[in-house]
């Protein structure tokens, strides 16, 4: 395959589509990053950093960056989805005028829709209808796929050859790729880490110790394979990348998002101001609310 003939799209210029953005341009890809905000896309194309979400790491000049949908989807391979779940639904909407056929979806958001509990490869199927769809998850922390240390995740589909295709096009010998076709376990897995990942903050900044975390760990794992098996995944998939891994780094990593609102809370700061204080969206937050319910 001749990576420099290939497109890949990425929808969502936060720091993990970021990441992906150099990573993919790296490895020899041709790379369009889409910015939701006109303002911030010409800001990128001239700083080639994006000092908001992964500052420090500079975007290559082979990465193409734009704030038109349709230019940044048009003849790509694979469009990568990585917004904030919330966002996701608008962001969808927006693909649902062009015919994405003989393109591959390739979602990477880690949460749950609060009103509706969808997973996003549910709220992309349900607004785009009739497409290849997989989904992207593990314990990738950003900044340090972007500083080229050795990662792995795993990529799940119901389409066994959009899985080898998303494995083969992601894999490079820093970044090792999984396969899986549990896709609700994948899912599942990368958002319900996010909730043990805060309540791990909590106990770091309570200071209770390795003790608590280990347990808060062991029987978090546990939480995550029982509400998954009753939502129709396999056990089995939280005990690799998608569970146990992404749960561990998210837990301990300094880079965690969820954990360091753990930390904030456990400090006495009121959830609103800490949500206020980051231009970064914590998905456990979003998360806790709707699953907690379904519980």
């Amino acid at each position: 395959m001749d990576r420099s003939n290939v497109k890949i799209a990425i929808i969502g210029d936060g720091g993990w589509g970021t990441t992906l953005s150099i990573h993919l341009s790296k490895i020899g890809f041709k790379v369009i990053l889409w910015s939701a905000f006109s303002e911030y896309a010409e800001y990128l194309k001239k700083k080639r950093e994006n000092t908001k979400f992964l500052p420090k790491f500079r975007i290559p000049e082979t990465v193409e960056i734009t704030a038109d949908i349709q230019q940044a989807i048009i003849d790509a391979s694979v469009v990568i989805i990585a917004v904030p779940s919330k966002y996701l639904r608008n962001v969808i909407q927006k693909l649902k005028p062009f015919n994405l056929s003989d393109s591959i979806i390739l979602s990477v958001v880690k949460g749950i829709e609060v009103k509706t509990f969808k997973r996003p490869s549910e709220i992309i199927r349900g607004v785009l209808g009739k497409q290849t769809i997989a989904v992207l998850s593990g314990p990738t922390i950003a900044v340090e796929v972007a500083q080229w240390h050795p990662t792995s995740a795993v990529v799940a589909s119901d389409d066994v050859s959009a899985v080898m295709r998303v494995q083969d096009m992601l894999m490079s010998e820093r970044f090792r790729i999984y396969t899986s076709t549990d896709v609700i376990g994948v899912e599942l897995g990368g958002a319900l880490k996010n909730i043990i990942a805060i309540a791990a903050g909590i106990s770091d900044g309570l200071g209770f110790g390795t003790n608590a975390k280990a347990a808060l760990f062991t029987r978090g794992v546990v939480e995550m394979k029982r509400f998954g098996a009753a939502m129709g995944a396999d056990e089995d998939t939280f005990n690799g990348l998608s569970g146990i891994g992404d749960l561990l780094t998210t837990c301990i990593s300094p880079y965690s998002r969820n954990r360091r609102v753990g930390e904030e809370i456990a400090k006495g700061k009121a959830l609103d101001k800490i949500i206020k204080s980051t231009e970064m969206v914590a998905e456990g937050i979003l998360t806790t609310e709707p699953v907690y319910e379904q519980s």
